[in-house]
């Protein structure tokens, strides 16, 4: 039961339980150049992600537990899961589709988030490993399950492919209308789980505009431009350097966790975004068919628990890029749509792909990424 192979420190072992009538397990997908995933079918979440670092280290750099019965009894429910039927938030918990009012789990303040009390990040999906890169994860989602309408049937994909990508494809289909909004909620620390902070960890964000909100993390209506506010990620910075400023965004939010619009290239997959960690050498791109992508820089993480390899997460010890439309869609008819009717198929691929600069391939230095380059008054 043990992975002596692993790159990881993860038992499988720990991993196997019977939840909810089903088989739960920890799946490990590899590649050839030294990265590897470590996925558990209890909430499709991401438990570990190793990447090559500079000087022929490895990094594993998504936060997580040791175990399934840690993740049973987490105080952070998302960490690495898929996130539905919505992710994000639903104001008040309510909506209207074809005439009639539904009602969901307000669990997040007055609102509904990711999906409800037992939302995707807590079911136990079948599994299907396909090949040695390749994960199959399904699951039925009853008609009136939190609330939702429809039996909706979820299939999401992760492959890991010889140029260090990790890919998430997503699909439903629904025999009633009803809404769907799926993402990944992986936290990520570039210099490796367990480090208490990002702040060598700079970052760029491919958008002109975010999304306001109110005090309770609702859309307020109208995106805002990036330009001349804190939010402005167009060109790689520090993700820290001005997340303590005056800002009533920053301060509604503890920080960041905004939505903000992508540019948006063609069809297909989009550059949504670029974080890099001097200490690590790390680079992590995201790419993504999704119109938007949430900001959240871990600021309600309070070192409580113990996690993965006896580690604590402290307050902003990790950032979240969670691809997704936009919240609350569904009260906003002016947002890309959240609803998916009968007949139709949702479909969605984000990817993440790491890599390392090339001067520690070619010894040549490149200013974006020195050390110096980054603010010491963090």
């Amino acid at each position: 039961m043990e992975n002596p192979d692993s790159l990881n420190r993860l038992q499988r072992q720990d991993f196997i339980k019977i939840v909810d009538g089903k088989q739960v397990d920890l799946f490990t997908l590899k590649n050839q150049h030294g990265a590897e995933v470590a996925i558990t079918n209890y909430g499709a979440k991401i438990v570990s992600l190793v990447v090559p670092g500079k000087r022929k280290r490895i990094v594993d750099v998504v936060l997580g537990k040791n175990s399934i019965d840690e993740y049973l009894n987490d105080q952070e429910p998302y960490f690495g899961a898929v996130c539905g039927r919505t992710a994000n938030r639903i104001a008040k918990g309510y909506f209207r589709l074809d005439g009639k009012e539904y009602h969901l789990a307000i669990n997040n303040g007055p609102n509904n988030l990711h999906g409800g009390y037992k939302g995707f990040n807590a079911v136990v999906w079948d599994a299907r490993q396909i090949d040695s890169k390749t994960l199959e994860l399904s699951y039925l989602s009853p008609d009136g399950e939190e609330g939702y309408p429809g039996n909706l049937s979820v299939t999401v994909t992760y492959t890991l492919t010889e140029e260090n990508e990790l890919k998430i494809n997503y699909q439903a289909t629904t025999d009633k209308a009803t809404l769907v909004n799926l993402t990944n909620h992986s936290y990520f620390n570039l210099k490796g789980e367990g480090n208490k902070s990002i702040r060598y960890t700079q970052l760029e964000i491919n958008a002109d505009y975010y999304l306001p909100t109110n005090d309770v993390s609702i859309p307020l209506g109208l995106p805002e431009l990036v330009e001349d506010t804190p939010f402005d990620f167009r060109e790689i910075r520090p993700i820290l350097m001005q997340i303590d400023f005056e800002h009533t965004q920053l301060i509604f939010g503890n920080g960041y966790d905004h939505t903000y619009i992508l540019r948006k290239g063609g069809d297909g997959l989009n550059f949504c975004a670029k974080a890099y960690d001097y200490e690590s050498g790390v680079i992590m791109e995201v790419f993504t068919t999704e119109p938007s992508v949430h900001f959240y820089t871990g600021n309600f993480l309070d070192g409580s628990f113990i996690a993965k390899n006896g580690h604590r997460y402290p307050r902003r010890s990790a950032f979240c890029l969670e691809t997704q439309h936009f919240p609350d869609s569904i009260h906003h008819p002016d947002y890309p749509t959240t609803v998916l009717k009968p007949g139709e198929t949702f479909r969605s691929e984000t990817v993440y792909k790491f890599s390392l600069p090339k001067r520690f391939k070619t010894g040549e230095e490149n200013s974006l990424y020195r050390k110096d380059n980054i603010s010491h008054n963090l």
